[in-house]
């Protein structure tokens, strides 16, 4: 069955979405929607039609058609199976089979229309997996989204700030008796100082600390006549103080950053770390797992959602016919799903990975993704890090603290762990008690930072206790990152084999194990 294009038209021709799976050109496809209705007879029953060159596949809706363009050769069963199944995709996503809704949810449609149909060739799916593809998240997305929250409440905080220090340098102002001269620009009159020389003023700009308590930063005005923009970027993503830079401040950021015995620690978003390129064979293969985790500040696991890829890349094309053997111990329920171009009657019947048409290589000098899976699950035994949170408030407006850590996963080794535990606003520095491992405290972010640079079976277990002014409520969420080369399922790359001779052949592998997002709430 070769299947060229899959659309959803008018009852005049009309298409509202259409999809090609191979080469044709716009007004192609438009031409042959177009004289669709006029081979459709008045009263006739049946699902499909042909003309000398291809044949229409369709069904008819209230107001509109779900039509199947294919060649005259295709098999007419298949053909109406896969009409069977698009039209079960089209309610999935429109409540009303109407254009309004057809054109909102363009998008989603064409989405589903492609895991159905890959090349032509239509994929072995159901309806439940096509949801459930379609509905894979992006981590890019969310790292997005993240940053430019952070951003927006950053910059809003700084405004704040900066509005409250204004406020205060006024006020200084009129009790002290200080004079400002008229002009629109608001410079005082203690901004330029004589030089012992001549009677120009002193151009240097007076360097502002943030944050103060003291009217003694002097504010120049603004020649830029930008406004403070959002989402701009930046290491820390420092917006407030990129614009007092722009406009001749000295700013020196002296928010107090408190380590712990080991020293000063600074707090990074753990990030995956690959091999050097010289330490790569000619044929490399990376296995990386993506964790998310959710659960309550009682400890129970409201979700646990596992990404896995397995990737190749290949130096030369004398590498790239090969076949890689997959070693898959896992009992639970995982989804795995190959690439459109594996042969995934190869890796089912042998877990072998390999191209459909054999005496093609893999693509050289590209990192390309050749096995997924997913593994969801809603046990709390599942869970590979668990965090318990004791803060208990005394009389005096204070709070003691104890959070504890148990590696219920002993396979795993995780290392270079960050909890960060936010604290009560205010900027109180909080009282350490006891701890396994190092830790650190940012005022500005207002954040305890509990790190050890391994857990293991050595040391499954830690404690963490501190005091400090607030409320139960106030140290949630917590987050929680590591990196692991231990993976969370049980698959890895067994063996790589040429394609002729079946015999073994050189390979490097990799395999980590990181955090997209991990949250006690």
């Amino acid at each position: 069955m070769v299947l060229l294009a899959a659309s959803i038209c008018t009852k005049t021709g009309k298409p509202l979405v259409s999809r090609q799976f191979v080469e044709m050109t716009r007004s192609r496809i438009e031409g042959l929607l177009a004289s669709f209705p006029k081979l459709i007879g008045a009263g006739k029953q049946h699902t499909f039609v042909e003309t000398d060159s291809v044949r229409y596949v369709y069904q008819p809706f209230d107001k509109l058609y779900m039509v199947l363009l294919t060649t005259k050769t295709s098999n007419i069963l298949e053909d109406l199976e896969t009409l069977r199944l698009f039209s079960r995709v089209i309610p999935e996503y429109c409540k009303t089979v109407d254009e309004k809704e057809i054109f909102e949810h363009a998008f989603e449609l064409l989405a589903a229309f492609d895991e159905i149909v890959a090349l032509g060739y239509k994929e072995n799916v159901n309806l439940a997996q096509i949801r459930t593809y379609t509905e894979m998240d992006s981590h890019d997305e969310r790292v997005h989204d993240a940053m430019r929250q952070c951003q927006e409440r950053e910059a809003k905080d700084r405004m704040k700030q900066r509005a409250k220090e204004l406020d205060l340098l006024k006020r200084t102002q009129r009790t002290g008796g200080t004079k400002s001269y008229g002009n629109s620009t608001g410079i005082s009159s203690n901004m330029y100082s004589s030089s012992s020389t001549d009677n120009k003023p002193d151009l240097t700009p007076t360097p502002v600390s943030y944050p103060t308590s003291s009217a003694s930063s002097a504010i120049r005005p603004s020649t830029t006549g930008k406004a403070m923009k959002l989402g701009t970027k930046g290491k820390n993503v420092e917006t407030f103080v990129d614009q007092l830079k722009s406009e001749g401040e000295i700013v020196a950021n002296n928010a107090p950053v408190t380590a712990g015995a080991g020293g000063a620690v600074t707090k990074h978003k753990t990030h995956s770390i690959s091999l050097p390129d010289n330490a790569k064979g000619d044929v490399h293969l990376k296995q990386e797992e993506k964790l998310t985790v959710r659960c309550g500040r009682d400890g129970g696991l409201e979700s646990l959602e596992v990404h896995g890829m397995i990737m190749l890349r290949v130096k030369s094309e004398q590498y790239g016919r090969i076949l890689v053997a997959i070693d898959n111990k896992d009992s639970r329920n995982l989804q795995l799903q190959t690439h459109p171009n594996i042969d995934k009657k190869l890796f089912t019947n042998e877990s072998l990975i390999g191209l459909k048409n054999s005496d093609r290589p893999f693509p050289v000098n590209q990192e390309v993704g050749v096995l997924k899976w997913r593994y969801t699950s809603a046990d709390a035994k599942e869970i590979p890090l668990t965090i318990n949170c004791w803060p208990n408030e005394t009389a005096n407006g204070g709070c003691d603290v104890n959070i504890e850590y148990e590696l219920q996963n002993t396979n795993l080794v995780l290392k270079d762990v960050q909890i960060t535990v936010p604290l009560p606003s205010g900027g109180h520095t909080p009282v350490i008690g006891k701890i396994d491992g190092d830790y650190q405290f940012d005022s500005r972010k207002t954040s305890l930072v509990w790190t050890l640079p391994v857990i293991d079976q050595s040391n499954s277990e830690g404690a963490l206790e501190f005091s400090v002014r607030g409320k139960s409520a106030d140290f949630f969420p917590i987050q929680v990152d590591f990196i692991s080369e231990t993976a969370y399922c049980d698959i890895k790359v067994a063996d790589v084999k040429s394609v002729d001779t079946r015999k073994s052949a050189l390979y490097s592998s990799e395999s980590q194990l990181i955090v997209d997002k991990y949250e006690y709430v």
